[in-house]
């Protein structure tokens, strides 16, 4: 009886310290996607990158069928 109390007092202790790490590896996600987003944002609107997706754009639509 007395041993079922504290594994179920270390369990509850256990998971109370480690409550806020899901709320942190959410922040550290999406600092990083917004990053990549920034990244990537700025190789397609250069300007090598934009005229290579408007050449291929502008070859699908005169696609002759």
């Amino acid at each position: 009886m007395v041993k079922q109390w504290w594994a179920r007092r270390y369990a509850e202790a256990r998971a109370k310290s480690e409550a806020g790490m899901a709320t942190a590896e959410y922040a550290m996600g999406t600092i990083a996607a917004c990053g990549f987003a920034a990244v990537l944002y700025k190789v397609v609107t250069s300007g090598t990158v934009s005229g290579a997706l408007q050449s291929v754009i502008g070859r699908a639509l005169d696609a002759q069928f």
